[in-house]
């Protein structure tokens, strides 16, 4: 597939793969389960908003993420909670988040812990 093939959600645009044999990954994931939507008890990483980290060489470090709605009352803090929960690591050069709405965020995105705490199992 290439950039303009098309997720398996019908229309939505392919998020990238996330750089997770990158040797910052796993602080930056960390960093992320530090951040929580203030409505729902549960990080926004097992909630499944994270969709993408990407890292180069030189640690500069892109995250794109959604929100569990477009109205959410968050939408314009989410993003900078997120960066400065990963801006102090060691190693991270700069941090870049952005927020996409494509794919949609939907429940079947949480990971099974999230959806435990939800009691959604």
């Amino acid at each position: 597939m290439d950039a303009t093939s098309q997720s398996p959600i019908e229309g939505a645009p392919l998020i990238k793969p996330s750089s997770s044999e990158h040797a910052l990954y796993d602080s930056i994931v960390d960093a992320c389960r530090t951040v929580y939507d203030p409505e729902i008890p549960v990080n926004i990483y097992d909630l499944g908003l994270i969709y993408t980290i990407e890292i180069n060489e030189e640690g500069d470090t892109s995250v794109i993420m959604s929100l569990t709605a477009p109205g959410c009352p968050v939408a314009g803090e989410m993003p900078g909670w997120v960066a400065e929960a990963i801006e102090s690591l060691p190693g991270v050069k700069s941090i870049e988040v952005d927020l996409t709405w494509e794919p949609p965020w939907g429940m079947e995105m949480m990971s099974d812990e999230a959806r435990l705490e939800l009691g959604f199992m």
